[in-house]
């Protein structure tokens, strides 16, 4: 856990996985409908989460239903971070599925509530999922960010990801065009590799 501090003192900040969230009564549902108000309120500001209008409620109760079934299966990970009882963030990483990249993942959707950015909360849910891909035994997790979502692109290099390419211009979010920049960590280089099957 990590310690936030908020106008009425010092709360803790909760970043929990997806068995303790999913594992209480309506916990899914619940996490649905908390982080579509997060991501629908963070698309009509304008983030760069991959969507152009905001999300429906069903929308993202069905992306987070295959995150979690893809947790289950040992090829996800998903972090929500809580400020008390208040869902003030979220992310996730999926395994890839094709067979010659299956000792990788991408990291995908880390959303921060607006009301709780530049607290440390994408920090502390990055750095879980780090944790929770090493210890998957992932050898690269990548990422791709729009090339003017520097908070995020600050973040992912404190991190120690390195950019590996960019697309000029390719993002479309109407008449605009970003690039769209893709950054890798290569967990094989921290600490000690991950253990080796037998048999």
């Amino acid at each position: 856990m990590n310690a936030a501090t908020t106008s009425g003192g010092t709360t803790e900040l909760a970043v929990l996985d997806a068995i303790e969230l999913t594992s209480r009564p309506h916990g899914e549902a619940r996490l649905a409908e908390s982080a579509h108000r997060i991501l629908a309120d963070l698309v009509t500001g304008g983030a760069a989460l991959g969507w152009v209008d905001p999300p429906s409620q069903d929308e993202v109760a069905a992306l987070l239903g295959q995150v979690i079934s893809a947790v289950k299966a040992g090829d996800a990970a998903l972090r929500a971070a809580y400020l008390g009882r208040r869902l003030v963030g979220l992310g996730y990483w999926l395994r890839y599925a094709r067979p010659t990249h299956r000792p990788h993942a991408d990291l995908e959707k880390i959303a921060v509530d607006a009301a709780a950015q530049g607290r440390g909360t994408g920090r502390a849910l990055t750095a879980a999922l780090v944790a929770d891909a090493q210890e998957a035994g992932i050898e690269v997790l990548t990422l791709d960010a729009r090339g003017d979502n520097a908070g995020a692109l600050h973040l992912y290099r404190s991190l120690g990801f390195t950019e590996y390419g960019r697309l000029p211009e390719f993002v479309a979010v109407g008449e605009h065009r970003y690039d769209k920049v893709f950054y890798m960590l290569d967990l094989r280089r921290q600490g000690s590799p991950p253990p080796r099957r037998t048999g």
